[in-house]
């Protein structure tokens, strides 16, 4: 992959790294509010749900911001775009759609394949 398209993808990586932490900042300054406030007990049972699901949300975007971090480390190390099972390229076309991603989809597929019928067994 050449240069210019390497810094494109740099961009948008880096960009959806920024978007995800500013989320999970402003996620985090919205769980201050004070558990005594809610005297009924179903009221304060909807809100530690709703922090529950927050946290949840929270999770899953610190994994992608690592994913990404890692995906960023491949751009600077030359290895970006390639399948870490297969070796093979990944096509452009599934870069753009989801340039996180570290497998080619026949190797994605492949392994939700495997995941579904270990979770079947």
């Amino acid at each position: 992959m050449n240069k210019r398209k390497l810094e494109k993808f740099r961009t948008i990586l880096t960009q959806k790294m920024e978007s995800l932490i500013r989320e999970a900042n402003q996620a985090i300054g919205g769980m201050t509010e004070n558990k005594e406030n809610y005297a009924d007990p179903t009221d304060l049972a909807s809100y530690e749900s709703d922090q529950n699901f927050l946290l949840r949300i929270g999770d899953r975007k610190r994994k992608l911001i690592l994913k990404i971090r890692g995906v960023l480390d491949k751009i600077d190390d030359g290895s970006f775009g390639t399948c870490e099972i297969c070796g093979e390229p990944i096509p452009e076309q599934r870069l753009l759609a989801r340039p996180e991603t570290t497998q080619c989809i026949e190797c994605k597929t492949e392994m939700e394949e495997q995941e579904k019928r270990a979770k079947g067994a």
